[in-house]
């Protein structure tokens, strides 16, 4: 990486003061580009934006005064990425002497889309030469642990207030083309097949996402990635889902948001934190709650 300067903070926290037991985490909508990954990049700022999950951020725009603890990225999704692993990175992404760490890639680190997304398509190698050590970690320390250590902290206080806590990780997508699994999805709510939260909350979060008339799946082609993997632990009253909306139902073809669009997704991500703020599951799904 070159050399240093003081770049704006990373991660944004918005806790109110009447929030409850939600936490929303929005990890790909950050729009700052420090100075090091401009200079590292060997693409412009339009191809390293493609990795954003473009103005998904406004959907969420409501969610603290529905009484949701936000956490929200403001570097953007180049720097580092948030929804995988600091494991996940193919070993031809990086420098020879990080190889043997990064020794078994799954189908998106080997497509570049590692903890350091690398490649597009269309566009190639998005920097100048391979991820090395120092670089890393500057990533890593600087973006990636501090918005895990702050969804974790949020968490927990919610949990040791209420009882429990439900994270809703919130995320755009691509359309789905033709012959795909999930093709004609424009929302998807996924736990990792049951891992991550329980039905009382899947099943909410569906019905809601239903009355908007679109189309609704679970976990299909998105079940869910490192962060509700990591931190939802229904096991202890920590319930996670990973929330994926169609950037067709808020965009413009220019990749601008629609205000009215976006102010319809809105009203409804606000009220769906608002429903899943005042329901109290039963105590034998939270025994700590009882306690």
């Amino acid at each position: 990486m070159p050399s240093r300067t003081i770049p704006p903070a990373a991660i944004a926290v918005n806790r109110p003061a009447a929030s409850g037991p939600v936490v929303v985490s929005v990890p790909h909508a950050g729009r700052i580009y420090p100075p090091e990954i401009l200079a590292a990049a060997r693409v412009n700022r339009q191809n390293l934006e493609r990795l954003e999950d473009s103005w998904c951020d406004l959907i969420a725009a409501g969610a603290a005064d529905a009484g949701a603890t936000v956490v929200h990225a403001l570097w953007a999704r180049a720097v580092a990425d948030l929804n995988r692993g600091e494991g996940q990175m193919a070993p031809g992404e990086v420098a020879m002497p990080l190889r043997a760490q990064f020794s078994a890639p799954g189908r998106k680190e080997r497509a570049g889309l590692g903890v350091v997304p690398t490649r597009l398509a269309d566009c190639g190698p998005l920097w100048k030469r391979p991820i090395d050590r120092e670089g890393l970690e500057w990533r890593l320390e600087s973006f990636h642990r501090p918005y895990h250590a702050a969804l974790a902290n949020a968490l927990t206080a919610v949990r040791h207030r209420f009882g429990h806590a439900i994270l809703i990780d919130l995320h755009s997508m691509p359309s789905i083309p033709p012959g795909q699994p999930g093709y004609g999805a424009r929302i998807i709510v996924g736990d990792r097949f049951g891992e991550t939260a329980g039905d009382w909350l899947v099943d909410r979060a569906m019905a809601s996402s239903v009355r908007l008339g679109e189309v609704v799946t679970r976990n299909q082609p998105y079940a869910g990635g490192h962060i509700i993997r990591t931190h939802g632990r229904p096991g202890e009253g920590i319930h996670a889902v990973q929330i994926e909306i169609d950037r067709s139902l808020y965009l413009t073809p220019d990749r601008s948001p629609d205000s009215a669009r976006v102010a319809w997704l809105a009203r409804w991500f606000s009220e769906l934190v608002s429903d899943l703020g005042q329901m109290r599951p039963e105590a034998e799904i939270f025994p700590q709650a009882a306690e």
